[in-house]
């Protein structure tokens, strides 16, 4: 066995403080970017693209369209989880972290070159696609990697919830400054922003990027992984290996994520275009609220965290499920009446619920697998609800408002996809206060 602070690298207490601090720092700057990049796109399909590349469709019919693109993110989630998993278990968190965000980058400013229907046809939408698809791969192998490298530099777990928290509070950073993006884009090109102003926020990846490298390429390893590759005790197929030996956790944590992550996509992504085409309110004052919804989430996600820390994750998160659930009859109330100040209103308030599943749940899904197949199953559980959630919730909204023309038919949905986390949590064995070194029995 390898003593502790051997496999820690010999760091000192004030060492090691410093050495987690610039982890959590990197992962949630890293992450923040990587969710720009990811959000920015959700809101050009709910505002540009299917008036840009569908624009022979009916205004319903091309927003179904822009969304099956959208969804196509989604699919490729589970893809990257599956080759960064890999990569992250075998080569470190740190290396598979810089490819993942260049990946990420590139494809993201790659969708500010993409001619409109008029230029090129119908072939705008299939390059999206393509790099909807590489996007997904990217975001897909980022979050695991992000989660264990803040997860796996804390001593003890009287602080690991919160401290796990911090790479998801990069997603409503990235959700801030992708709508902020495209706000100041709107306000700056006016009437033009359909034609080319929307491009604006796509340009500004590439440096976005630059900054996140710079902040990655200078961490350390966490102790974790360095321990079990000095011990010897990495796997030589994790993913294949996970699979065979947690099958349970990763379908537990696929169905536990069903209601956050299908409630996040309709909140932050469709509610763009149901705010504008079945309520009539403006694009810039649904971005505004989106803006000031993410920035109370800023506060809420690392609260929720130190809560779990202290009530047990599992605990929390059932709690967090039903408020969710019961939220959504509220939010669509609220968004019914089409007066500004409700929508408003309902809008800032809809991701609180959602920010209490968020802040423990990375930790919650880290902490079900041992450390040697933590980053493969972390990843793949956490990005298979994705196929399930996430990307099919704005389609089956739009295709629901078509229908019944009410809020409530997708408020019913939402209740559903709650009923399946809370069975799927109730299976969850916590873990809350186990240690992240320790070899589970059987695996």
């Amino acid at each position: 066995m390898v003593p502790a602070d051997t496999a820690a690298g010999g760091l000192s207490d004030a060492q090691h403080k410093k050495e987690m601090t610039k982890a959590v720092i990197a992962s949630t700057i890293g992450t923040a970017i990587e969710w720009y990049d990811f959000f920015l796109y959700s809101i050009a399909t709910g505002l540009v693209f299917a008036h840009l590349y569908f624009p022979q469709s009916e205004p319903l019919i091309g927003t179904l369209q822009a969304f099956s693109i959208f969804a196509v993110g989604f699919i490729a989630r589970p893809i990257g989880a599956a080759i960064f998993g890999h990569y992250g278990d075998r080569i470190g968190r740190k290396a598979t972290l810089v490819a993942t965000l260049m990946l990420m980058g590139f494809a993201t400013f790659a969708v500010a070159l993409v001619p409109g229907y008029e230029v090129i046809g119908i072939w705008g939408a299939v390059i999206l696609t393509i790099l909807r698809f590489l996007q997904g791969v990217g975001v897909g192998g980022e979050w695991g990697g992000s989660v264990l490298m803040a997860m796996e530099w804390t001593k003890g777990s009287k602080n690991r919830g919160f401290v796990t928290s911090w790479p998801q509070f990069g997603v409503p950073v990235g959700l801030f400054l992708a709508n902020l993006s495209v706000l100041a884009a709107s306000a700056l090109s006016g009437e033009a922003f359909m034609d080319w102003g929307w491009r604006i926020p796509f340009f500004l990846s590439l440096l976005l990027v630059g900054v996140g490298l710079y902040i990655r390429l200078g961490i350390l390893e966490t102790p974790t992984f360095r321990r079990l590759k000095a011990e010897n005790k990495l796997e030589k197929n994790p993913m294949l290996e996970v699979i065979k030996r947690q099958p349970k956790e990763i379908l537990v944590a696929t169905f536990a994520r069903t209601s956050e992550n299908a409630c996040f996509y309709i909140f932050t992504a469709f509610i763009l275009s149901y705010g504008t085409q079945h309520l009539h309110m403006s694009r810039d004052f649904l971005l505004q609220a989106v803006l000031v919804a993410s920035i109370f989430s800023f506060f809420w996600i690392p609260l929720s965290g130190w809560i779990s820390d202290r009530i047990g994750r599992k605990r929390m998160y059932l709690i967090s499920v039903v408020v969710t659930g019961i939220f959504a009859f509220i939010y669509f109330a609220m968004l019914e009446t089409a007066a500004p100040a409700m929508v408003f209103a309902a809008i800032v308030l809809s991701l609180l619920p959602h920010n209490m599943m968020y802040g423990p749940q990375a930790a919650m899904i880290a902490e079900s697998f041992t450390g040697r197949l933590r980053y493969s199953g972390s990843s793949l559980g956490y990005q298979l609800t994705a196929i399930i959630a996430g990307g099919p919730a704005p389609i089956i909204a739009a295709a629901l408002l078509a229908k019944y023309n009410t809020g409530f038919a997708i408020a019913f949905y939402l209740l559903a996809c709650t009923i399946v986390s809370i069975i799927a949590t109730l299976m969850l064995k916590d873990r809350t206060h186990a240690s992240i070194d320790e070899e589970y029995e059987g695996v």
